[in-house]
Parts: C-alpha cells; sequence; structure tokens
C-alpha cells in the first residue's frame, strides 16, 4: 500500500509564531492511523472499549506518529502499511503513559477534556493504561523482525523508569540538574527516540547507521519538547494549552525552571517558597515563582538548555541519511518548536 501525496498541510489548532511559520502536519497519513486505530479499538473487550477509544480521540496532535511518517516516507512521499501499524504501536504506548501520568499528577484536563482518571478515578486510569501497552505489544509482535518489538518494548520500559525515578525524587530540593536530564531522556524523549528509529528501521531495512542517527536527532528533539512543556507549566496558558497547569510543583515534581530557580536563591529560600504555594493557591504560586524566575534570569538559562537540546538534534539529522522531504519536514518541525519556546520564555 502506498499513497503519493504527502503535502504536508497545516494543523488548524495551532497557532502562528512571527517569523517561523505553523506546524505542518501530515494530514492523510494521520486519517489513515485514525481508521487504523478505530479498528484496533474495536478489539478491545467491551468492558473497556468505550474507555479506550475516549482516551485515544482526546491524545492531541499525534506528534509522535507523525515523526514516523517523516522518517519512514520515501522521496515521493509513499509510505507502507507497517507505517501506519507502527505509528500506531507508538501512539498507543504514548497514551497509555498519559493515563497514567495524569494518575500521577493528578490532572482533570487533557486537551481540554477530562482526563480518564478525572472521570473514572485512579483504579480504572491505571487497568486501562495496562490494556493500552498490551495492545501496542501485541501490533509490534506481528513485524517479522523481532526488533521493532524489542524497541518498543524497551522504549516502554523506558519510560516507567523514568517515571519511576522521578516520583521517587519528589520534593527532594537537592535533585541535580543532571538527574533531571536522565529523567526526561526516558519518560519523554524515549518514545521520540523510538519513533524515528522505527520510520527508519521501516523504510530502510536493518540499516543501522542512518537509523541511530535519526534516533539521536528524536532523543534531543524529546528533551528540548519536555524542558518546553516544563517552563508551559509556569509561565503558559490553560485556556491555550488545554492542559491542566501548575501540576508539576504542587505535586513535589522539581523541573529544569524550579532546579534553576532554586539554584539562584538556595535551596533554604527556595523552600520557604516552594512551601508557600503548595500552602495556597495554585495558580497564584505559579504568577509568584514565574515571576521570581524573571527577577533571577532563570529564562536565559533555560533558553541555554533548550538551544543545546536542538542543536543536538540538528547534528543528528545531518547524519541521517533521508529524503529532501523528511529532511525539510524535521527541521520545521524544530523551527516551529523553538519559536514556541521563544513564545513563553523570551
Amino acid at each position: 500500500m502506498a499513497i503519493r501525496n504527502p503535502v504536508e498541510q497545516r494543523d488548524n489548532e495551532s497557532k502562528k509564531v512571527t517569523g517561523v511559520g505553523e506546524l505542518r502536519l501530515p494530514i492523510e497519513f494521520l486519517g489513515e492511523l485514525e481508521v487504523f486505530l478505530g479498528k484496533q479499538i474495536d478489539e478491545f473487550e467491551a468492558e473497556i472499549r468505550n474507555l479506550a477509544r475516549y482516551a485515544v480521540q482526546n491524545s492531541g496532535r499525534r506528534l509522535r506518529p507523525s515523526l514516523l511518517y517523516f522518517t519512514g516516507v520515501d522521496e515521493e512521499g509513499r509510505y507502507s502499511g507497517d507505517l501506519v501499524s507502527a505509528a500506531a504501536v507508538v501512539e498507543l504506548v504514548h497514551i497509555a503513559t498519559l493515563v497514567h501520568d495524569d494518575i500521577l499528577d493528578k490532572a482533570e484536563l487533557r486537551r481540554r477534556q477530562p482526563t480518564v482518571f478525572h472521570k473514572e478515578g485512579a483504579p480504572i486510569a491505571v487497568l486501562l493504561g495496562d490494556a493500552l501497552f498490551a495492545h501496542a505489544l501485541r501490533l509490534a509482535s506481528e513485524y517479522e523482525t523481532t526488533l521493532v518489538c524489542r524497541e518498543v518494548a524497551h522504549a516502554t520500559r523506558a519510560v516507567c523508569a523514568g517515571e519511576t525515578r522521578q516520583v521517587h525524587l519528589r520534593g527532594d530540593l537537592n535533585l541535580e540538574i543532571g538527574e533531571y536530564l536522565r529523567i526526561i531522556e526516558l519518560k519523554t524523549a524515549e518514545l521520540f527516540r523510538v519513533s524515528c528509529l522505527l520510520g527508519s528501521l521501516v523504510r530502510d531495512g536493518e540499516d543501522l547507521a542512518s537509523a541511530q542517527a535519526l534516533a539521536s536527532f528524536g532523543k534531543h528533539l524529546g528533551r528540548a519538547y519536555q524542558i518546553y512543556d516544563d517552563a508551559a507549566d509556569f509561565v503558559g496558558r490553560e485556556e491555550s494549552l488545554g492542559k491542566t497547569l501548575g501540576t508539576d510543583l504542587a505535586t513535589g515534581k522539581l523541573t529544569l525552571p524550579a532546579l534553576l530557580l532554586r539554584d539562584h536563591l538556595g535551596v533554604e529560600a527556595f523552600q520557604e517558597l516552594f512551601s508557600e504555594m503548595q500552602a495556597g493557591d495554585a495558580e497564584r504560586g505559579r504568577e509568584v515563582l514565574s515571576a521570581k524566575m524573571e527577577q533571577t534570569e532563570v529564562f536565559p538559562e533555560l533558553v541555554e538548555y533548550f538551544t543545546r537540546e536542538l542543536q543536538a538534534a540538528r547534528t543528528g539529522l545531518a547524519r541521517a541519511n533521508v529524503p529532501d522531504l523528511s529532511r525539510q519536514s524535521l527541521e520545521q518541525l524544530l523551527v516551529f518548536l523553538e519559536g514556541e519556546f521563544n513564545g513563553l520564555v523570551v
């Protein structure tokens, strides 16, 4: 199966960022993915089918499947059915992690809709996430090569390890920035990495040289994306981002913006500020912390970390053997993310 209309179209939900254009997504490919995911949900037991459909329909822009598309198409934008299936595998794992993450963060909103946790409670959300993980691995096992299943299983385990480490370190005001970077590499960047790796492997077979270069691109893009997301938790707006904000510090999760502020203020002063925020109104706490970050010039440092990851992603992309369509689209994604980030903190 192949489709010859690879022209990327504008994501209608994306806002324009001055000078960097708009986020473009492979609409036809994602449409085929939606149909495929719908058929997969139809296979779920009746007891959880509707909940699984709700989670799948409420999970966002399909960024990871788009990475699979951009790394897996040929020069003319053609792709195989295996690419659609691989995109479904990664997306199901991603959705499962979101369902579980909302439990950990006690989040009420995702994409402007109530989370499964908020609607059904933690026990149901845990079980639904497990079912989504299981179905993803079942799909991965259908490939002739065991490499797909092995990489997906490894990525799933890494995500769980990152989340576990983050839970263990909640409230630890002495958390090292290096430890934070390791956590986001596991819990976020790993799925970006495996998306790019699988796209390349589906297109080129087990040509590991180009695949590993694209995997490096994905890993650093994922780290940059998480830094952006962590910044948005302090300075973003719920109405534009469509999810509950302020949950990180409210649940004791120290991310890069908070760690940089701690290093400026000192642990004792930060502890006092942190305690005040947890005891008071969460939204007011966000405003106070973001103002402190601006006063202490945390944001320029945050830009340095973010820019370093983007540059590393570009280095991986430069080393990869990919069609011009793929290279241009992946570079455009970096530019878009950079514009979104700068819109928050610059």
